[in-house]
């Protein structure tokens, strides 16, 4: 927990911590062979949460593990509510060889695992959209990336590029150079994007 304190004494350091946690449902961290449970994971985010206030933690979930039934899918879920991840991404269950689960029936229909990961996505992006609107009024150092289709693209320090947040600042009436950084103010948000203005 040393870069947790690192992390919070030191301006240079991004607020951002990825930990890819697979699954919600203790049993099915069991069945993934993870060594945590349910209740351990809340509590390990919690206090990072605590150590680090306003940081911004992503995770990433598989869905139609082998096993995964309704129940824990539907428990899965109310984890992510509970939890409320800044950033989360979900991915499809993929029969690979040479890995433990391979000796697995892979027993979750195609369509089904599909159907999970959506609606994994679909509360998370309500989550998303209400912790963006959150924002707006606040004023963000942003990290400028690129100037396209009349916007500065940005990024805050809670946003890895490609994957998270984008930031767009209107390229008319303002000057900002690629590599820089800037203070914005954001002026609306959405589930996966923030625009803003110059502060």
């Amino acid at each position: 927990m040393d870069v947790l304190d690192v992390m919070r004494e030191r301006s240079n350091v991004c607020n951002y911590l990825d930990m890819p946690l697979q699954h919600g449902s203790t049993r099915m961290l069991t069945r993934m062979r993870r060594g945590i449970t349910q209740e351990k994971t809340e509590a390990l985010v919690n206090t990072i949460r605590d150590k680090v206030p306003g940081i911004a933690i992503r995770t990433t979930l598989i869905s139609g593990f082998p096993g995964e039934t309704q129940d824990y899918h539907e428990d899965n879920l109310r984890w992510i509510e509970r939890m409320r991840f800044d950033r989360l991404g979900a991915f499809t269950y993929s029969h690979e060889e040479q890995t433990h689960a391979f000796s697995m029936e892979d027993d979750v229909p195609a369509e089904v695992k599909e159907q999970r990961a959506q609606e994994i996505m679909e509360l998370q992006g309500g989550i998303s959209l209400e912790l963006n609107q959150a924002k707006v009024g606040k004023v963000f150092r942003v990290l400028v990336d690129k100037a396209e289709g009349g916007h500065y693209i940005a990024r805050t320090e809670f946003d890895s590029p490609e994957v998270d947040n984008e930031v767009l600042i209107p390229t008319k009436d303002n000057y900002l150079r690629v590599g820089d950084f800037a203070e914005v103010r954001i002026t609306e948000a959405n589930e996966h994007d923030l625009r803003a203005e110059v502060a």
